[in-house]
């Protein structure tokens, strides 16, 4: 079987030391803060979590950027010049543009390397949706799956990857073009909180609205028993911006309820965290189907 590597971006938002055990190659983003740019890696080693989202409450806005050709060309070569080809798993299209600069680029590539294939699969997730995805294509590869193999089942899960998300409200989601003017209207004076969902596109979709934030974390809670079919056997994972002792509370709710397989819990970067701001927390994990079914 061709050798082949796995490659994504810190979207994904694993754990550094996560992403040291993977072994896989993750490429960093940038968002730029007072005009300043940063990019981000896994071990946060350009900005802090913690001073980012300090500076994100204190009124700064941060912005992001997506992915360029170039840096896929400067990624893609090395591993194509040692006679390898690549999988990559890239961050949903319907929050970014990254998955098609990586399309344009890995064309180009497979011209100037004859007989290398660059596959480049669109997750349609975030953070740990995404991440969950390449999890197991890692764990795919190791038992031996080829990579295409790997991408046929990335595509036919995407589908089933439910992202349950609690947010303060939708500001950052709307300031960052993530979700229609229209939607962002949620009612913060009364302490109503919004549930978005990932669509089938990787898009972003408020749902329902939960009277604060105890509420919400029930409301996550149960959505696990509804939507995942066997969670004793399942990866559950908890994220989170800037909220950790609130995650940890829903993280043990998690175990004490459902007594998962594998639970993780991890912060979202700035890349994603640019958008939602600050004390959002999700739960993810494959489920019958990606949204509600009506």
């Amino acid at each position: 079987m061709q050798e082949y590597v796995i490659i994504t971006d810190v979207t994904t938002d694993f754990p550094p030391e996560m992403a040291d055990k993977l072994g896989i190659q993750i490429i960093p983003m940038e968002f730029l803060m007072s005009g300043v740019a940063y990019r981000h890696y896994p071990d946060a080693r350009e900005m802090s979590m913690k001073e980012f989202y300090t500076r994100v409450r204190g009124g700064e806005m941060p912005t992001t950027t997506q992915i360029n050709q170039e840096t896929y060309r400067k990624v893609f070569t090395p591993v194509l010049k040692e006679g390898k080809d690549i999988l990559y798993i890239a961050f949903s299209s319907g929050l970014s543009s990254t998955w098609q600069s990586s399309c344009m680029a890995a064309r180009e590539l497979e011209e100037k390397f004859p007989g290398r294939r660059i596959l480049t699969v669109d997750s349609r997730c975030a953070s740990a949706g995404e991440g969950l995805l390449v999890l197991e294509a890692v764990r795919m590869k190791e038992s031996g799956a080829s990579m295409d193999e790997i991408a046929a089942w990335v595509e036919e899960t995407r589908d089933k990857v439910c992202h349950w998300i609690l947010v303060d409200d939708l500001k950052h989601l709307h300031r960052g073009g993530r979700i229609p003017a229209v939607t962002a209207v949620a009612g913060i004076a009364l302490g109503i909180k919004p549930i978005i969902i990932m669509t089938e596109e990787g898009k972003l979709e408020p749902i329902a609205k939960v009277r604060g934030r105890k509420k919400g974390v029930e409301y996550l809670l149960n959505k696990i028993g509804e939507d995942c079919p066997d969670p004793k056997n399942s990866i559950l994972w908890v994220v989170h911006t800037d909220c950790e002792g609130e995650a940890k509370e829903l993280y043990r709710a998690i175990k004490s309820t459902y007594h998962p397989k594998e639970l993780y819990l991890s912060e979202i970067g700035p890349i994603i965290g640019a958008h939602t701001g600050p004390n959002m927390m999700a739960v993810v994990f494959i489920g019958t189907h990606k949204t509600p079914q009506k």
